[in-house]
């Protein structure tokens, strides 16, 4: 058995449904449910004795630690996470308490649990962080793409608490010598991804008949990464990364802002056109930036591709095909995510 935290969320969904669409092995579910962590996510494989939940908090090392001695997993895949940058520049704390406090007393009680193995079992277990791009902070435009050894320069709140996190679990390693390996992804899109993120965003605020706010002049810079291209890079990094190595997962696949809502105006005129026949990017409007706003992630796949032989399989223009589809035939599931953090606040 593998443990997944965080996976009643959209990088967790899709990492749980590949995962028993391709393997027996089962795994424990570790989700706190916040508002962007959704059991009705997990619907298709209810029932499934593979998989096992459990609603809680990472940052509960004692609650943890009794779910690692009675399941003995083999490994943890650490999904959870605070990640909406502009939440964390609203309200600072729970990205504090979920990605640096979670993450120590998730590591501790990884640790202690570690200790108390033998033979092959220690030697094989892996705790792998699931980690982001923005560590490394903001690349000049013609700057080379971000790598393993650069260094962090993390620029907001969230980035800087996902820092924090990559840090502790690195002096683990060097410490204790618990076998970690972390992973660094580009921005990911894809089903299941809470709307408030920049492409389920624009495409459910199209459709509502409503404006579609770009940041500043749009050309902020993105690297694309669809979800279940990331979940197979975290498949391999689990299955023959070498503990204490960081693996940086991306396509090369580099856009502006406002060319990925462009993008997105274009296939929904295909595919969901107006009423009136007007296309979507007249709703497009230019609101004032963020604080602090990255210019430029890019990410260099090149460790991955040559150590572990992973590589995209999903280019930009048919995976963001697939996710306008999976919105536009999941409307419920979005009105109902959507009701639920309002609910929450």
């Amino acid at each position: 058995m593998i443990l997944v935290t965080g996976g009643a969320g959209f990088i967790g969904t899709n990492f749980i449904l590949d995962w028993l669409a391709l393997h027996d092995e089962p795994i424990l579910n570790i989700d706190k449910l916040t508002y962007a962590g959704n059991r009705d996510n997990l619907r298709s494989i209810e029932g499934d004795d593979r998989h096992v939940f459990e609603q809680g908090d990472i940052a509960d090392a004692r609650w943890v630690m009794g779910l690692l001695e009675k399941h003995q997993p083999r490994a943890i895949i650490n999904f959870a996470a605070e990640s909406h940058v502009d939440r964390s520049i609203h309200c600072a704390e729970n990205f504090v308490q979920t990605n640096i406090v979670g993450v120590f007393r998730l590591l501790e009680a990884a640790r202690a649990y570690w200790s108390g193995l033998h033979g092959d079992k220690r030697a094989g277990f892996r705790f792998l962080q699931v980690s982001t791009d923005e560590v490394y902070g903001s690349l000049a435009p013609a700057a080379a793409a971000f790598r393993e050894t650069d260094r962090y320069e993390p620029n907001s709140p969230y980035s800087a608490s996902k820092a924090a996190a990559d840090h502790l679990v690195r002096a683990s390693h060097r410490t204790h010598g618990l076998p970690v390996l972390t992973t660094n992804c580009a921005n990911n899109y894809g089903p299941y991804q809470f709307p408030e993120k920049l492409i389920p965003l624009m495409i459910n605020r199209a459709i509502a008949g409503q404006p579609l706010p770009v940041y500043g002049d749009g050309w902020q810079v993105r690297d694309w990464l669809y979800v279940k291209d990331h979940c197979k890079a975290v498949r391999l990094v689990l299955e023959a990364g070498l503990p204490g190595e960081t693996y940086n997962v991306g396509c090369s696949d580099e856009r502006h802002n406002i060319d990925v809502v462009k993008a997105i105006c274009v296939l929904l005129d295909e595919l969901h056109p107006r009423i009136d026949a007007v296309t979507y990017m007249n709703q497009i409007t230019h609101v004032a930036d963020r604080p602090g706003h990255d210019t430029r992630y890019a990410i260099d796949p090149g460790k991955i591709k040559v150590e572990l032989g992973w590589h995209a399989e999903k280019n930009f223009e048919d995976g963001l095909r697939e996710t306008i589809r999976w919105y536009l035939q999941n409307q419920g599931w979005v009105a109902d995510v959507q009701n639920r953090s309002v609910a929450a606040r």
